[in-house]
């Protein structure tokens, strides 16, 4: 039996908020917005962005949303090129967890709200892309809590729903796993609070890395 471990990116596998609050800090001044709270940035951190700029301005028009998520993309690419992808290392223990997965058996995967682009980037940067066997991004699917992104990642690994697994730091990571009739393990280090991962319907939680592959092994 096939057994998949998908993992969300921001705030599961690799700490991105830095670069997420400062573009989006310089998109909303471009749009003549005050600076969002960055708590409130970190709260939208998984979903693709045109979902989550409205969830920050709510009381603004489609127009504006797309003004700042163009601008967000915008300054993002520019950090990119200028500092590169010092701000978003992977959290402690991430790359030893994901070997002793694979030499557990499991098969491994990513969905997150990030673009093609964006997560290929990081991947290479940290040199695990090769550990990934189906890698879903918010440039072809409907953005997370819709399981779209899991049932590609199943069809593509060749798994079944009884056999894969969700990891990931927010209650969107949590509702797409229920969604998609897989187990959901929340990680403690995110931008999500443990006790709304649970309430969210989360079957497990994890506090550190190196506890995932037994807890995953788990039935």
């Amino acid at each position: 039996m096939i057994r998949l471990a998908v993992f969300d990116c921001d705030g599961t596998l690799a700490d991105g908020q830095a670069n997420i609050c400062q573009a989006m800090a310089l998109a909303f001044a471009d749009a003549a917005l005050p600076a969002p709270d960055p708590r409130a940035v970190r709260r939208i951190v998984g979903l693709s962005l045109p979902q989550a700029v409205a969830r920050l301005v709510p009381d603004s028009d489609l127009a504006l949303h797309d003004a700042v998520a163009d601008g967000y993309k915008r300054h993002f690419r520019a950090m990119r090129t200028n500092g590169g992808l010092v701000d978003e290392p992977l959290f402690p223990g991430i790359a030893d967890t994901l070997t002793a997965l694979l030499d557990r058996g499991w098969r491994l995967g990513v969905a997150t709200g990030k673009s093609d682009r964006g997560l290929a980037l990081l991947l290479a940067h940290h040199d695990i892309a090769r550990h990934f066997v189906t890698l879903q991004t918010a440039d072809r699917h409907p953005s997370k809590p819709h399981p779209a992104m899991l049932h590609a990642a199943m069809a593509e690994a060749g798994a079944e729903a009884q056999a894969t697994v969700m990891i990931g730091d927010t209650s969107f990571d949590m509702v797409m796993a229920t969604a998609a009739g897989v187990r959901a393990i929340g990680v403690a280090w995110g931008y999500h609070p443990p006790a709304e991962l649970a309430a969210a319907g989360a079957d497990a939680l994890c506090d550190d890395a190196a506890d995932l592959p037994a807890l995953l092994d788990l039935p």
